[in-house]
């Protein structure tokens, strides 16, 4: 399958936009490797995307949109005052929800 990943920060936290990547590539890597294998086929196509964001609170809010091989997903949470539970709570729901297929 070919994979795009898109990593989007808004501007409060472009100083924050490579630890953002480093989690997401990390989580790619070790919490969904086996379950995108699924979609391993010569023709599938998958696009992942995170944006994270910060609110009027000053914590963070991030969602992830993934389209794999025809199969929509969105989460999404608010509110967190650790940039790196968001991150890795999302993944969390989404490698869940993709063991339910």
């Amino acid at each position: 399958m070919k994979l795009q990943v898109i990593t989007r920060t808004q501007w409060e936290l472009e100083t924050s936009k490579e630890v953002v990547e480093r989690l997401v590539e990390l989580n790619i890597s070790t919490k969904l490797d086996v379950y995108l294998a699924k979609f391993q086929k010569e023709d599938a196509e998958g696009i992942i995307e995170v944006i994270a964001d910060k609110n009027k609170k000053w914590l963070f809010d991030a969602h992830i949109q993934a389209k794999l091989d025809g199969k929509a997903f969105r989460f999404e949470r608010e509110d967190y005052k650790n940039l790196d539970d968001l991150i890795n709570h999302l993944f969390d729901h989404f490698k869940e929800a993709l063991s339910d297929m």
